[in-house]
């Protein structure tokens, strides 16, 4: 032979193969390519059985390769079934020591041994996810503020923001925000003011609270629903408050909630009403029927966590402060929990749950279920016409609740 390779070696190469020789022969050429230039490559470990074969490891090697197109082909003897594996390294791939990256080929293998990896993939449910909102939920938010410019609702005059005394400290301002709330869970406005006006006559301290026993205050928040079990929570808050918060109360969410009584509703609502923070919105039982009516979630949702949840996704935050007040009060006056008023109802034709349950023909006036006379707004089909130029006249931006009132003053 012309290589000179073979030239200082007399061996003959056979079929059977010589191990002294295959060893001789890696030993030069590797000698021979390391005067190129060294590159790292890969090591390939071949695992033989029977007539298939396959690459089963991968893995980094110092072992130098010359540059350009090269073919190594790996001599078994034929005690091995005659094995050849090819690996082709392309002239792109390779590039200075350390980027070199070899092009593995497939290897012949028999039908039987051939099999297609299955890739199982995952995408991640918040990439490319389209913002869902209701397809009518501004013309809708428009009508509930028009039904509700007149704010005759008890909400408007008995609600948390009206039971506290505005002359008091600051301080205990917040104690009675947060007293009104809750007292306010399963009881009606009109109980709650009622038993706020006796607790602020008594002095609605957390000193005044601690200090008073336990019967006297059953009689003071009396018929509050479940009162008793309230008393327990008033006192057990008090004395939270006075040891951790020096008399006032958390400025988060989150310590609001850790207080015995107090859940998710009435700690967005006491950092809205009490420290002018929007953290969540307040959802009770009204708004949480009444999204539901409307179709305002994605799906139904079992009860008011779930519904402040879907609600948050989709509500501009914006609005989080004057979603409870809207609703609460139109819940009070039209959309009632048993025969609520769909035929008053400016959104009658767009809720989706219109007509349902609702009474048939439209309450006779001074009836018990008749709205209030004085009211701001009429029946949808006797303002067909202007239902557009409603919408033009309030932009949705604005907020009418009491709330957002108070933050417009300062």
């Amino acid at each position: 032979m012309a290589s000179p390779y073979f030239r200082h070696h007399r061996s003959v190469i056979t079929r059977s193969g010589d191990q002294h020789f295959a060893s001789s022969l890696r030993s030069k050429l590797t000698s021979r390519r390391s005067n190129v230039w060294p590159v790292s490559c890969v090591a390939v470990k071949v695992e033989e059985k029977e007539e298939d074969a396959k690459v089963v490891e991968q893995r980094p090697s110092s072992a130098p390769l010359a540059t350009g197109n090269v073919y190594f082909r790996l001599l078994r003897s034929a005690e091995h079934g005659h094995l050849s594996t090819d690996l082709k390294l392309a002239p792109s791939s390779c590039a200075p020591p350390g980027d070199c990256q070899p092009e593995r080929e497939t290897l012949a293998s028999s039908p039987r041994s051939r099999s297609r990896t299955r890739l199982k993939v995952e995408y991640d449910q918040h990439e490319g996810a389209e913002h869902w909102e209701p397809p009518e939920w501004k013309k809708q938010w428009g009508y509930l503020r028009e039904m509700r410019s007149g704010r005759n609702a008890p909400v408007d005059n008995m609600g948390a923001e009206k039971c506290y005394d505005s002359q008091a400290p600051a301080h205990v301002r917040r104690f009675q925000v947060l007293v009104s709330l809750m007292l306010s869970s399963q009881t009606k406005d009109q109980v709650t003011a009622a038993a706020m006006e006796k607790l602020r006559a008594h002095g609605c301290t957390v000193e005044n609270i601690l200090t008073t026993d336990d019967a006297a205050l059953e009689n003071l928040i009396y018929p509050v629903g479940f009162w008793r079990t309230k008393v327990k929570y008033l006192k057990q808050t008090s004395a939270m408050l006075q040891k951790d918060f020096a008399g006032d109360i958390p400025d988060s969410v989150q310590g609001l909630i850790g207080l015995p009584g107090i859940g998710p509703k009435m700690a967005h609502l006491a950092m809205d009403i009490a420290w002018d923070q929007v953290s969540g919105i307040g959802v009770d039982t009204h708004v949480h029927r009444i999204s539901n009516r409307l179709g305002w979630l994605k799906k139904p949702s079992k009860n008011a966590e779930e519904t402040r949840k879907a609600l948050e996704e989709w509500l501009p935050r914006e609005l989080w402060s004057e979603i409870n007040w809207l609703l609460v009060g139109f819940g009070q006056r039209v959309c009632l929990p048993v025969h609520p008023l769909c035929s008053v109802c400016l959104n009658q034709y767009s809720c989706p749950s219109a007509h349902k349950t609702s009474p048939t023909k439209r309450p006779k006036a001074g009836a018990p279920l008749a709205p209030d006379p004085a009211s701001s707004f009429t029946t949808k089909t006797e303002q067909s016409i202007l239902k557009d130029e409603r919408m033009k006249k309030e932009p949705l931006a604005s907020l009418v609740c009491p709330t957002a009132q108070r933050r417009l003053r300062k």
